[in-house]
């Protein structure tokens, strides 16, 4: 499942990535992307990725800092630093920076996750370090008016009014997080609790700023019309010239062994139908068994990934219990991941009528298995979608950078397309059974609320 990021406003991310990451595989690169890379005196990472079809890159940084590093009483924080750091330096006024990307024909914006912030800004090739400058500028020397800093609350607050308490779905979504993390800081919303936001400050976000905005908790990945020939000395030149700074090491918490289901159940007058959920913590690249991550992956293609999946073939076409099914997990993650299904019982049908028909599947695929047809299928779709990614400027960038910022290697990024196609059949039914014969789901079903 994609970790929520929010950020200024839509984020054009082709549909292509977005597969990648639901599919987990966000990862997929080195024999698609094959990026470069190099350190920086500094200890930022600046990272390559040449595709010269067009004249056109895009520029990202990428933090390792997010909405899991907060302090407690202070959710929404990094959020909220994300919007401010296009209030201007003394150098470039607010709103001028992103002024000077659309006068030239770019297109720049932002988004917080728990566990990475990231700037970008996509724009000709040879306007790169114009937009070089202004980034490590604000990278350091952030200014934030009083007045500035107290709007731009009031607008992070209508966001959250907008995309969260108006969207029964969002509403949902933080009820249920808040149950299936024990502990973990994912159980926090990204966006923040309205009091919260509400009592974030300057200070607040000065202090998150100087704490963990420094040139060596960074990554620089640049994609499409370049080569590290050329970005290796705009780098040292903008970015090299920042000195590095002490930055904490990043704590999260233990999450407890889960013992029991849950079930979280909201009636509200928006929501359209009737929809439900299941998901349990799974292994993530740096949390729980690691070695499961590729093979979950797989399985939840076979389950639920598309019209070939076990769980539409069989609840939407045969049964006709429901109106859409499907399966979501994303292992990339530095804390627990999760896996889980979706539907909407289809017409004459209840929510109980297709929890039981999802229950059922479930219950044969642990005692019978997958067939290695299945696997391959899942395989190749994977693979192939990797490779459509390649197609835009903009995915390589962002699915390389995600990998980076929360803790994997080039190497790893590379080794993708062999360790996705290595995978067995014994290995995708060990990991179901080490996830889906847990006792510590969370169901989730969102009503619609009957009219008076």
């Amino acid at each position: 499942m994609i970790r929520p990021a929010f950020g200024r406003g839509p984020v054009p991310i082709l549909a292509a990535f977005c597969f990648l990451i639901a599919a987990g595989v966000a990862d997929a690169d080195a024999k698609v992307y094959e990026p470069e890379s190099i350190m920086l005196d500094n200890g930022m990472q600046v990272v390559a990725i040449t595709d010269q079809r067009v004249p056109v890159v895009t520029h990202m940084v990428w933090y390792r800092v997010g909405g899991a590093d907060e302090a407690p009483g202070e959710t929404g924080l990094a959020h909220f630093l994300e919007h401010l750091l296009f209030k201007g330096t003394d150098k470039v006024p607010s709103g001028a920076f992103s002024r000077a990307v659309s006068r030239n024909g770019g297109q720049d914006n932002a988004f917080t996750g728990y566990d990475y912030t990231a700037y970008f800004q996509t724009i000709a090739s040879d306007k790169l370090p114009m937009v070089m400058e202004m980034e490590a500028d604000r990278m350091v020397n952030l200014t934030l008016d009083p007045d500035e800093v107290a709007a731009e609350r009031q607008v992070v607050l209508e966001e959250r009014r907008s995309r969260v308490d108006n969207s029964p779905a969002a509403l949902l979504g933080e009820r249920t997080d808040a149950a299936l993390y024990l502990n973990y800081p994912y159980r926090r919303p990204l966006i923040g609790w309205a009091h919260e936001i509400e009592a974030l400050t300057r200070e607040n976000a000065l202090a998150f700023y100087r704490k963990w905005y420094a040139p060596n908790n960074a990554i620089l990945v640049v994609a499409g019309d370049i080569t590290m020939e050329r970005l290796k000395p705009l780098a040292e030149k903008y970015y090299g010239a920042i000195p590095a700074r002490s930055v904490p090491e990043r704590i999260r918490p233990a999450e407890p062994e889960q013992i029991s289901a849950r079930r979280v159940e909201l009636t509200h007058p928006l929501a359209g139908q009737v929809s439900w959920a299941r998901r349990w913590l799974a292994p993530s690249r740096f949390w729980g068994e690691s070695r499961h991550v590729m093979p979950l992956s797989v399985l939840a293609e076979v389950i639920g990934g598309g019209s070939t999946s076990r769980l539409y073939k069989e609840l939407v076409i045969e049964q006709k219990v429901a109106l859409s099914v499907g399966a979501f997990y994303g292992g990339g993650t530095i804390g627990p991941a999760t896996f889980g299904f979706y539907g909407q019982p289809a017409d004459g049908h209840t929510v109980q009528d297709l929890e039981r028909a999802v229950e059922s599947e479930l219950e044969a695929i642990l005692r019978d298995g997958v067939d290695p047809a299945e696997v391959a299928r899942a395989v190749k779709a994977m693979e192939a979608s990797a490779v459509y990614a390649r197609d835009s400027v903009t995915a390589p960038a962002h699915s390389v950078g995600r990998s980076l910022a929360v803790g994997r290697t080039i190497d790893e990024i590379e080794s993708w397309p062999e360790e996705v196609g290595a995978v067995t059949v014994e290995q995708v039914m060990e990991a179901a059974r080490a996830v889906l014969r847990k006792p510590g789901h969370v169901t989730s079903v969102l009503r619609p609320k009957p009219a008076s």
